[in-house]
């Protein structure tokens, strides 16, 4: 099979060897170009018969993509399709290198790897442990305006939260910059001032470190830092892997960190390495230690070749013209210097006439920027009878609304869920693992805690939820509800220590109703039988969890679908109670929690491994972050929330997530500010690490420069939501949750545009 290859995909196939940066736009066709790249060379005699060409990728899903394009090109031209090169992830590469040379990173040969719940697990014992240890070395930073009330409730409600987050920021950061507690420990008995974030990282860093040690055990990020590690140390095994890996082919560039930078840059020597990315697409700086400057700077400086790919046959010409204009604005006309160059070019090119892949025909009138004021759940609304009105009449079409935050993705699947829309999750965990865990977290909390009331309710509560909607009971479910809400002694409903030796021998409903004698038939039997159930329940307690959840779940759950939640959320909890022997049920009726209310990715329901093919879901409503659409697209998009609290531009009036009400700040602008305490930690940990005094920590400005890096993301963010439409875009934005969100900057400037380009 003949592939027809575009002008700029022709010249990137010319390359032969050297350094090479490719600058990618959306729908450009990188995969399949770095592909026919390694398949070129592979075919062309430039390997000896010991040598691979090494691709490296993102993530696992993009490894078989790749791993599949490759063969199927090396077999068409007659050779062997599994010879010849690797497909690795930054992490499978690290895995590879660290197995082969577990002692020079000080690992036994049996060393695990701990996966991301495990980590996060240990990460907040050792954050726990040291706020328990240090209850008020933080009181500084808290706003000296709170009251006492406010004060100890911020204490002991949000401030565990936010130490759990930012040891997550500066552990990453630390390992990403090659230093461990030791080294930190080192730096701060050196530091020319007092680093009170730092010194709190280092003690959970160090503990974090220690816990792994007991474990034998090391973690995604201790992969990459102990890889280079040992390709530092151990020359003759560098050697032998660059001669094994003549060519490194890169995608996805743009998400690389210093370290991962470092370790590929120490595999290719002086030799070839083709690193594929698009800046644009820079979306992850927030979460992870990605860097695009790093890509910029290669291509602008270290690279001999540079090539773009800036034809792209994904979308119609008003989209594309939208996303160019984007850059443009960006450019030239954003209120804030810092953000101008937040996007860069090439600009997106449409293909030509004889491109195999056509854009779609060209239709202003698919392209919709929605003025209109709405509030949270009235944007929802709209959004909900424009698919109502659009899906019967494109049955074989695809739709996705993409989201800026898991919250707000939760909001429109229970909307759609609520109009029995079909519909396909792709935010951190699905709808119906959320309910499932919901449902057997509530009643694991009552049980941790059986003499609270307002638990016992919603242990009932989520007993008869079927009857939340039935028109014929939920009078009976609400005042039995209510009457458990309100019982002062829950154990002599159960187990009722003042019955008489006549009362005793009567049923529960005979008894009930001297209880509770002004109260209807009906709700007394109703009483009685959630007794006799709770009864059950509590008999769960003395098994191990597993089989308790187990039990639990054959109690709530009749659909096959629930009951096979059941079992795998058992499993979780068996999993957290062999790592953790000192948890009882309120540690892990919390984990439930935190799938129950989006705040973990449940591993195993999610299609991120396996990749996600919007193909195959035509007629049905896709829900994802914009995070989670890179790399994807549908015919029809909607952008929703695009307002100035997820999309600031540095003006007075935006507010930014990280910025936390109860934490003291200053004033910018004119305007008030909160410290962001994660900002301000790695701000120190730089400061450590740099160790001059001219260039010392100064309070204050890590917060406003990650104002800036945050408004530069969330540019980026919007540019990639926008790309993933082929055919309809409709975006919108809402007032927020305190109603006073205005439509963001970049917003305006697409509806002005919008409006002048259609005149």
């Amino acid at each position: 099979m003949e592939y027809t290859l575009r002008p700029s995909q022709t010249e990137i196939l010319r390359y032969r060897g050297g350094r090479m940066g490719i600058s990618a736009v959306p729908g450009s066709g990188k995969t399949f170009t770095l592909s026919a790249l390694a398949a070129q060379i592979i075919t062309g005699g430039a390997l000896e018969p010991d040598q691979e060409v090494l691709i490296v990728t993102l993530v696992n899903s993009a490894v078989d993509n790749f791993a599949a394009r490759i063969g199927k090109m090396i077999e068409q031209r007659g050779l062997l399709p599994h010879l010849g090169y690797r497909v690795r992830t930054l992490h499978g590469l690290a895995h590879d290198i660290v197995r082969e040379r577990p002692a020079l990173a000080g690992l036994d040969e049996r060393f695990q790897i701990i996966d991301e719940r495990e980590a996060e697990f240990i990460r907040k014992e050792a954050a726990n442990a040291w706020l328990a240890a240090n209850p008020y070395a933080l009181e500084d930073y808290l706003d000296p305006e709170m009251d006492d009330s406010k004060r100890d409730w911020a204490r002991r409600q949000q401030l565990p939260e936010l130490v759990h987050s930012l040891a997550l920021a500066f552990i990453r950061s630390a390992k990403d910059r090659r230093l461990d507690p030791g080294d930190l420990r080192r730096l701060l008995e050196q530091a020319p001032g007092p680093l009170p974030l730092a010194e709190m990282g280092t003690a959970i860093y160090a503990d974090y470190q220690r816990a792994l040690q007991y474990r034998g055990a090391v973690d995604f990020d201790d992969l990459i830092r102990l890889a280079y590690q040992i390709l530092e140390t151990d020359a003759e095994y560098l050697a032998r892997l660059q001669y094994r890996f003549p060519y490194i082919l890169e995608d996805e560039a743009q998400d690389s960190s210093r370290i991962q930078e470092e370790i590929l840059r120490l595999l290719a020597g002086p030799g070839n390495w083709v690193r594929v990315g698009d800046p644009n697409q820079a979306i992850f700086e927030t979460f992870t230690t990605a860097n695009p400057q790093l890509l910029k700077d290669f291509i602008a400086f270290e690279a001999d070749q540079r090539q773009e790919l800036p034809v792209s046959g994904r979308s119609q010409q008003f989209i594309i013209d939208m996303a160019n204009f984007l850059i443009d604005w960006t450019n030239q006309e954003h209120p804030a210097p810092e953000c101008r160059d937040a996007l860069t070019l090439p600009y997106v090119q449409p293909a030509g006439p004889d491109d195999p892949q056509p854009n779609p025909p060209p239709d202003p009138k698919a392209v919709r920027v929605i003025r209109r004021k709405h509030t949270p759940e009235e944007e929802v609304e709209a959004v909900m009878k424009s698919l109502e009105k659009w899906l019967p009449e494109h049955p074989d079409q695809t739709v996705a609304v993409l989201v800026p935050r898991n919250a707000r993705g939760v909001d429109v699947v229970n909307a759609l869920k609520k109009r029995k829309i079909e519909y396909v999750e792709l935010i951190n965990s699905t709808n119906t693992t959320r309910m499932a865990a919901g449902a057997l977290g509530n009643v694991l909390a009552y049980l941790s805690d059986p003499g609270s009331p307002v638990k016992l309710s919603k242990a009932y509560q989520v007993w008869r939820r079927a009857w939340r909607e039935d028109e014929e009971q939920k009078g009976i479910y609400g005042r039995v509800a209510e009457i458990l809400r309100k019982i002062k002694k829950v154990e002599e409903l159960l187990f009722p220590a003042f019955l008489s030796a006549d009362e005793a021998q009567m049923d529960a409903s005979e008894w009930l109703g001297r209880a509770f004698e002004s109260e209807p038939e009906e709700v007394l039997a109703e009483l009685a039988a959630f007794r006799a159930v709770v009864r059950r329940w509590q008999g769960t307690t003395l098994l191990p969890i597993d089989q308790t959840v187990l039990t639990l779940g054959q109690e709530l759950f009749t659909e096959p679908a629930d009951l096979a939640l059941a079992h795998k959320l058992a499993l979780v909890l068996r999993q957290a109670a062999n790592d953790h022997s000192d948890w009882r049920l309120p540690e892990l009726t919390a984990e439930l929690g935190l799938i129950a209310r989006n705040e973990r990715r449940f591993i195993g329901f999610s299609s991120d491994d396996s990749g996600f093919d919007p193909e195959a879901h035509r007629g049905k409503v896709v829900v994802a972050t914009m995070h989670k659409a890179k790399g994807l697209e549908w015919d029809r998009v909607y952008l929703m929330s695009v307002n100035n609290y997820d999309f600031p531009s540095l003006e007075p009036n935006d507010r930014y997530i990280s910025e936390k009400w109860f934490i003291r700040g200053g004033f910018w602008r004119g305007a008030a500010f909160h410290l962001n305490l994660e900002a301000e930690a790695l701000s120190q940990l730089e400061a450590l690490q740099t160790g001059s005094e001219y260039s010392w920590y100064e309070e204050g400005k890590a917060t406003l420069n990650s104002r800036s890096n945050y408004a530069r993301e969330r540019l980026r963010l919007l540019y990639v939501g926008i790309t993933r439409a082929k055919r309809d875009l409709i975006i919108t934005w809402n007032t927020g949750r305190q109603g006073d969100a205005e439509p963001s900057l970049p917003f305006q400037a697409l509806a002005g545009w919008l409006d002048q380009h259609k005149k």
